[in-house]
């Protein structure tokens, strides 16, 4: 009888909690950006900033690290998803407790700190997608390069990446809806070739082809802790499924479809890459791959489709790139309006102004586009001189980003011993595994490079360190 009513209790107080919360949330704001998209678009979304270039050119890294063993390849892929999934179901717990926009920034500030979310909120505004997207613009760029045949110089790549930049701006600034039905098409259009390389890979029986002339067959051999490094490429490959928290507030019915979007998203694209891995490894071997290196996806290209099907092939992952500047687009637009409603940046009466025609911050897609022109200027200067000896910018953020997240996880943990969230799965099971993903993958983005990592972990750390005391400043006064 007591379990009972102590049960009924912490119901109660549940649905008093969300109520208010709703009530909160329902006020009267003009600044309240409108709700256009649906569980589609947000699923889409995840899947189509995940699934972009990495995965075409992350199995010879993979299976370099693991020395040829395919099913530790597979493990290593689920360590990488691990960390995803259970991140999603435990920041649902956020996403079905608030409509603060500004993704994960509103999570921080409603249940950790304002502080602390301005501090995370100026890292994600300034650094990490601006340094994704002029990154992933200039592999757009590299690869439009090779196929029409243009010089392919650093100048030539990032020209090229500027203008696509420009380009998914203008369309997203425009247009709220157009960007996302962008999103929906080439989430579909991305997943053909993964998902065709999996099925056809059922009922290959043809010889693997052998080494092409010139180079050296790599072959399998004994290994140590190091296949742990894998985890990096695997950890880059699936990054990027947080920005859709950012539209939250922009998506209809926001309790169910984002929660769902952040549970099926991450399975689809474990299921796909393990589809892609597994038949790329059937149809070449794992040694021709291991030889070959980035080029072993042009070979399929061809047993497939022949003499044209490395351009075919080429296209796609054209489209599955700019599928990634299009969502980070689409998530980085929003930022600075974001942080502006919350006083979080200098100037923010005028920043958080959203304006009635395009539903967008005029001053916020200015500063986005400000900032990400910087970085694409940064990353063009650091190839140029090749300061970051054969890195690019948008690894300053990933690792970080991991770690950043593992204070939400303590937070959830914190939420159900307070008996907030009453489902055991959800406020203890899925946050430690969360945790331990996250950890997992700190560590082997560590090994892969302990220098270069120490030193941007440090760097992104600064950015938040700005970002709080800018905020301190403006609550004293």
């Amino acid at each position: 009888m007591a379990q009972n009513i102590k049960k009924q209790e912490i119901e109660s107080n549940r649905n008093s909690y969300l109520e208010s919360n709703k009530k909160i949330n329902n006020s009267d704001n003009k600044n309240v950006p409108n709700e256009h998209y649906g569980f589609l678009t947000a699923t889409a979304m995840i899947i189509g900033i995940v699934v972009g270039s990495g995965i075409y050119f992350k199995v010879d890294d993979v299976l370099n690290y693991t020395n040829g063993n395919i099913w530790l390849g597979v493990l290593v892929f689920c360590i990488g998803a691990f960390g995803i999934i259970f991140g999603s179901l435990t920041l649902t717990e956020f996403s079905m407790r608030t409509k603060s926009n500004g993704g994960v920034v509103g999570y921080y500030e409603e249940f950790v700190s304002k502080k602390v979310a301005c501090g995370f909120g100026w890292f994600q505004t300034f650094v990490y997608y601006p340094t994704i997207t002029s990154v992933v613009s200039w592999v757009a760029g590299i690869y439009t390069c090779i196929l029409f045949g243009f010089e392919n110089s650093l100048e030539n790549q990032i020209l090229v990446g500027f203008t696509y930049m420009t380009m998914f701006y203008i369309f997203n600034i425009v247009s709220v809806t157009f960007g996302g039905h962008i999103q929906n098409l080439s989430t579909f259009i991305k997943l053909i070739p993964l998902i065709g390389i999996g099925l056809v890979s059922i009922l290959w029986n043809t010889a693997i082809p052998s080494s092409p002339g010139g180079v050296e067959m790599v072959t399998k051999q004994e290994m140590g802790i190091g296949w742990l490094a894998a985890l990096a490429p695997v950890a880059y490959s699936f990054d990027g499924w947080i920005a859709a928290t950012s539209i939250t507030t922009e998506v209809k019915n926001p309790r169910r479809n984002m929660t769902l979007a952040l549970i099926i998203g991450p399975l689809v694209v474990l299921a796909v890459y393990l589809m892609y891995f597994l038949g790329l490894n059937k149809i070449l071997g794992v040694e021709y791959i291991m030889s070959v290196g980035d080029g072993a996806v042009n070979k399929v290209g061809e047993l497939l489709l022949g003499g044209y099907g490395n351009r075919i092939i080429l296209t796609l992952i054209i489209i599955a790139v700019l599928g990634v500047v299009n969502g980070i687009v689409l998530a980085s637009l929003r930022m600075p309006q974001a942080l502006a409603s919350k006083e979080m940046i200098p100037f923010a009466k005028r920043v958080e102004v959203i304006h009635p025609k395009i539903h967008l911050s005029v001053w916020s897609c200015i500063i986005s586009f400000a900032i990400t022109s910087f970085w694409m200027a940064a990353h063009y200067l650091t190839q140029k001189w090749n300061i970051l000896s054969g890195g690019d910018i948008s690894e300053i953020s990933i690792v970080f980003s991991y770690g950043s997240y593992l204070i939400l996880y303590a937070k959830v943990m914190k939420t159900k011993k307070e008996n907030s969230i009453t489902s055991t799965f959800k406020g203890i099971i899925c946050p430690i595994f969360a945790t331990l993903g996250s950890l997992i993958i700190l560590v082997g983005g560590f090994l892969s490079n302990p220098v270069y990592v120490t030193f941007f972990l440090l760097f992104c750390l600064a950015v938040c360190v700005m970002g709080f005391c800018y905020y301190y400043k403006v609550s004293k006064k």
